[in-house]
Order: structure tokens, then sequence, then C-alpha cells
């Protein structure tokens, strides 16, 4: 029974990752004993599971059927040994996390590295995407996002709120221009960030009351907050990114904050998890220590964090 049970966590691993060779490189072994053991249950079992190319692999309808059984398997035996861990009070097994480029950069990574070393029997697989993915299908524990989702099979906490500031090189306001009011933005270049849309609307509003909203074209685009900030330094036109990412910049010059009367309303984040009945600890755990850990920042939630 063990052998049985041992390959068909090396199938559903290999079907995970499409590719014997990716599945050996996870599992710490050879390709050719990932090939020997699917060959091995494929024995076992009198029936073909993989259709193997030189270039692809797939499922046949009767591995589809298997892998399903596999993984109901293998998340019963992640359930039993979190449940035992729970007693001790331990953490134990993989936790997916999946967040943008400037969160990650600039909140989680510091966040994290004390929350490993407290719990080194857990293993952290961290996904990073400026753009929304679907959690359910990619097997992911928690997100944080900017926003809340409408879909019904997530639910979210709010973790924090964050500042964010429109602009631009010195370069590029010295040949286009210093906008001296918001209108004055539709005359100028702007550098789009694709999981907005595009147009862009944006609202600014003036510490007197006043509010403008705008309608907001680019001839630049991209999907990455990182990438953004690059392009704006190259003198490409202004950008709108999280004063986080671009504090460093605005300190020493590099970047200049355009329309410094009028502010972008902050960005609630959110932790993002499947809908579950009961939360993993392991879950639990991590929202508790980055709402720590954010509050430390100044960041909390429940705090106004950008008072000059």
């Amino acid at each position: 029974m063990s052998n049985i049970l041992k390959r068909m966590a090396i199938f559903s691993k290999v079907v995970d990752c499409g590719a014997f060779s990716m599945a050996a490189k996870e599992l710490g072994i050879t390709t050719s004993a990932v090939s020997q053991h699917i060959r091995q249950l494929e024995n076992h079992l009198g029936i073909q599971l993989l259709l193997r190319s030189t270039r692809s692999l797939s499922l046949t309808e009767a591995g589809l059927c298997f892998y399903e059984d596999c993984l109901l398997m293998i998340h019963a035996a992640e359930r039993g040994q979190q449940r035992i861990a729970a007693l001790r009070g331990e953490l134990v097994g993989e936790l997916r996390v999946a967040t943008s480029t400037e969160f990650a950069t600039h909140y989680l990574v510091p966040a994290l590295q004390s929350f490993l070393d407290e719990h080194p029997r857990l293993t952290l697989r961290l996904e990073i995407h400026d753009e929304k993915i679907d959690l359910i299908g990619q097997r992911i524990d928690l997100a944080i996002r900017g926003g809340v989702l409408a879909d019904s099979s997530y639910v979210s906490t709010r973790l924090a709120r964050f500042r964010e500031v429109l602009c631009a090189s010195p370069a590029y306001l010295n040949s286009h221009g210093v906008p001296d009011q918001p209108q004055a933005l539709l005359r100028h270049q702007w550098v789009t960030f694709t999981p907005l849309g595009n147009p862009q609307f944006v609202r600014l509003l003036h510490q007197d009351g006043g509010e403008h909203r705008l309608r907001l074209t680019g001839r630049l685009f991209t999907n990455n907050g990182m990438a953004m900030k690059e392009l704006a330094l190259a003198g490409k036109g202004i950008i709108r990114n999280f004063f986080a990412n671009v504090e460093r910049e605005l300190r020493n010059g590099e970047l200049i904050e355009v329309l410094p009367d009028w502010r972008l309303p902050e960005i609630n984040c959110y932790a993002i998890m499947p809908r579950r009945e009961i939360q993993p600890l392991k879950v639990r755990r991590l929202l508790e220590h980055m709402k720590v850990y954010l509050q430390e920042k100044g960041l909390s939630a429940l705090d106004h964090p950008y008072a000059k």
C-alpha cells in the first residue's frame, strides 16, 4: 500500500508540473526515477494514465479521473498532518501566497522572514502576480490585493490602506511642462498600468474639498508596477504608483510628485482566500502576523497612515 500511495503522490506532482523533469526537481529525485514510478503505477492499475510526446504531456480519460482521486488522498493526508500539528501548536505543510510585485518587495517578504523563522516546518510558495489570478485553480491559500472581489467563492479581510501618488521624472516635466491643475493631465503622456484597465478613471481630491474625475489614456502599457516606475524614470510619462514604491526616488529627486496639493483616494489592501468551512491554521497565523507587521509600519486598516 505504501508504494501505491507514494506513486499516486508522484503522479499528482507530474500533472501539476506538466513535465517529468519539473516534477523530479520539486520532488528531489531524478527524472528517470519519476518515469519509472509512473510506469509502475500504470502497470499496477492496468491502464494508461498519461499521453507522452517529446514536447507535451496530457492526461487520458482514466488519468483525469485518477488524478482527482489522488488529490483527495493528498489533501486528506495534509489535513491529518495539519490537525496533529495544530494540537501541538505547530505549522506544517505548504503555504501558497500570491501578491503584487510592490507588496511583495516592500511588505510581504520582510514580514515573512520572521514568520518563517518562527515556523521552521512550514514550506512557502510565493507567487508574484500584478494581475488577478484564479486562487482555486492555482491552489492559492491567500492572496493580497487592492480592492474587493465580488466572487462569492472567495472571502476577504482588510489588512491596510495605502497611498498612491502621481509622479514623473524631472526630464519629462522639463520637456512637457508641469501640470498646475487636474485638467492639465489630459495633455500629458500617461504610462498605463493594464490591470487597472484602459482608459483609467482617476479621482483627485483637494485639501479644500474640491474634487476632479478624469478619464486618462496612454500610449505605454505594462502589467508590472516596477516596470511602470522604470518607464517614468526614463522620462516616458506620468505614472500612478504606490508611494512606498517611489518614496526613495521622490526623496532623491529622480521623480517629482505631480499636483502635490491633490491626492488620490487611499487604496484598501485585502487578504483574499478561497471560501472554506474553517481556514487552515497556517493561513490564520499568517494573517495575524501580517496585521501586526503592517500596524507596526503605521499601515493598519483602522488607522490613517498618511498624515504629513
